[in-house]
């Protein structure tokens, strides 16, 4: 790599809006750092270098504390300033929370919640230490409603943006800025995999990966707290969760992630 650009590590980023982030840091002249746990890396890797990146791609299993390891040895193995980070990667599984296998909730929250948590101190004790620095933390509309039918997903995501708020506020003197990106339905594998094609909502509308990872990367660039990316029905549906009881929206959510016939 050379040390002429600045610097960005992006997570989950094979596909969808992980892979969107990384292309929107190399059209704003970063090199970078990519990583996920799928063979898809590699290509996703080679596409991105066509557009004049060095990119070093880290295939790491997130879920389990060694894939933490290895992926922020070969950050620092590069010995250059972590100018950006986009902790996205991430999993859902539909169903009733007692119909859902354990061992699935386990990886969600290893996933979601620990590599973020993990991840995001790393990051933030580096970019502290030079007081320069921007984090992208992929949250998500789940996180402001209960998720009746995707129960551990949207408590997941519903930590990782209290996470964020919290430590947004400890580093308010710093100069190192915390945004989160907070996407609804998104045009990406996320439903196929959580096994949720056949509910409301993977068969409804749904927002574009450029179109979120787009507004993600001007509002960091921007040094905003928060983005509701994309379309105006999110934003508007974010809106309206800030003053509907839980109920109401758990009660939606289960209308929207209850499996159909």
């Amino acid at each position: 790599m050379t040390d002429t650009k600045p610097l960005a590590l992006v997570t989950g980023a094979s596909s969808g809006i992980g892979f969107e982030l990384a292309k929107q840091f190399v059209q704003h002249g970063y090199d970078l750092v990519v990583n996920a746990e799928d063979a898809g890396l590699e290509q996703a890797a080679t596409l991105l270098r066509t557009d004049g990146a060095e990119v070093t791609a880290v295939q790491a299993d997130l879920r389990t504390p060694q894939g933490i390891e290895q992926l922020w040895t070969r950050v620092q193995a590069l010995g250059r300033p972590l100018d950006a980070a986009a902790l996205n990667a991430g999993v859902g599984e539909g169903g009733a929370f007692i119909d859902t296998d354990w061992a699935k909730d386990l990886e969600i929250m290893q996933l979601n919640v620990v590599s973020t948590a993990a991840l995001m101190k790393l990051v933030l004790t580096e970019m502290t230490r030079r007081n320069a620095g921007r984090l992208l933390v992929t949250s998500s509309i789940a996180s402001t409603q209960p998720g009746s039918y995707q129960a551990v997903y949207n408590a997941s995501k519903s930590f990782v943006q209290s996470l964020t708020e919290a430590v947004q506020d400890e580093l308010k003197d710093s100069a190192v800025t915390i945004t989160s990106l907070m996407p609804g339905p998104t045009d990406t594998h996320f439903f196929a995999r959580a096994h949720m094609l056949t509910t409301g909502m993977g068969k409804g509308p749904k927002d574009s990966p450029e179109d979120v990872a787009r507004h993600g990367i001007e509002a960091l660039l921007a040094g905003e707290k928060k983005v509701v990316a994309a379309s105006l029905a999110v934003k508007a549906q974010e809106a309206l969760n800030r003053v509907l009881p839980d109920s109401v929206k758990a009660a939606g959510n289960r209308v929207l992630a209850k499996p159909r016939d």
